[in-house]
């Protein structure tokens, strides 16, 4: 069996199969894809709080001006924030996707943002999406997923509400016209 590239710094857009499931309608971020398996952050899903009350629960002083969405990121860890940012900065715990992507799970970018000194450019996000060995590149034979290299500004300056329909059109496609039969030439 042919093994898949690597999809780090790619997008994975939903197909329609995948409806019934968590990822429905998702983009996601892949922040690593090798032999080990893969994980990425969802872009896509907004929790029903904010970054002001994240703040408030972690005890994290916070200038009134600063404020963001949350994210669902995935459905493993639910309860670890992970920060997607584009400015690299000085963070205790970074993985470092590109120079312009970087993935941080530790507490002191979160304070750095509640005070306005953190990157400019971020999403925050609870969970990630994680697939062990050879289990996302099954699910892409299966044409699970459409994918498409990331950039920032898709990342970092789409609205993650329209972010989907606009990933899509990237490559030229319209969600109403894709289709849950899978098929390969």
């Amino acid at each position: 069996m042919k093994e898949i590239k690597s999809l780090r710094n790619h997008l994975l857009i939903a197909m329609p199969q995948l409806e019934d499931t968590w990822f429905a309608g998702t983009v996601t971020y892949m922040c690593e894809h090798n032999q080990d398996g893969a994980m990425g952050v969802v872009l896509n899903r907004p929790l029903d709080f904010d970054f002001a009350e994240v703040c408030d629960q972690l005890e994290i002083p916070r200038l009134p001006s600063v404020n963001a969405e949350i994210l669902c990121g995935g459905p493993v860890s639910q309860e670890n924030g992970f920060i997607l940012h584009r400015e690299q900065g000085n963070w205790e715990s970074t993985l470092n996707v590109t120079e312009q992507s970087h993935l941080t799970s530790s507490k002191d970018i979160l304070e750095a943002i509640a005070t306005g000194a953190g990157p400019r450019h971020y999403l925050l996000g609870l969970g990630y999406a994680g697939w062990s060995a050879q289990q996302l590149d099954k699910e892409l034979r299966e044409n699970s997923w459409i994918t498409l290299e990331a950039t920032p500004e898709l990342i970092f300056e789409t609205d993650i509400h329209d972010l989907y329909n606009i990933a899509l059109s990237t490559l030229g496609i319209s969600a109403e016209f894709l289709s849950s039969d899978a098929g390969h030439a």
